[in-house]
C-alpha cells in the first residue's frame, strides 16, 4: 500500500533544505541474486527481472559516458575509446551476471544472444 510522507534533506555540498515528497509502496520482489550491488530483481507484474544499479553507481556509469562525449568534443579519440571500453566491459560484466541468474532460475534470457 503507498504512503506518502514529505521529507527534509539537507544536502552536504551547499546546505540547502529541499522538500521531498517521497512516495513508498512496498511489494514483495523475487530476488536472483545476492543482496548486493547489480541485484537481478523480479517485480512485479514483470515478466523478467531486472537489474537494480545502485545510485553511485549510476553516478559513476553518467560520469563515465560524459567523459567519453567530452573526449569526442575536444577531439581525443583514443581516451575516448579507452573509457568507452572499460563501460563496455563492465556493461558486458553485468550482462553476463543477468543471464546466468536467469538460466540458473530457469527463466529464458529476454533478448537474441550472439554466440
Amino acid at each position: 500500500m503507498a504512503s506518502g510522507r514529505a521529507t527534509a534533506v539537507r544536502t552536504p555540498e551547499d546546505g540547502v533544505e529541499l522538500m521531498l515528497d517521497d512516495w513508498m509502496e512496498r511489494i514483495e520482489a523475487e530476488l536472483f541474486t545476492d543482496p548486493g550491488n547489480d541485484a537481478v530483481v523480479r517485480l512485479p507484474p514483470r515478466r523478467f527481472p531486472g537489474v537494480l544499479i545502485q545510485g553511485d553507481s549510476l553516478s559513476i556509469l553518467r560520469a563515465d559516458v560524459a567523459g567519453i562525449v567530452e573526449a569526442c568534443d575536444q577531439g581525443d579519440i583514443a581516451e575516448a575509446r579507452e573509457t568507452a571500453a572499460l563501460v563496455l566491459s563492465g556493461l558486458d560484466e553485468l550482462l553476463a551476471r543477468y543471464t546466468k541468474a536467469l538460466k540458473d532460475n530457469g527463466v529464458p534470457v529476454p533478448f537474441h544472444q550472439a554466440p
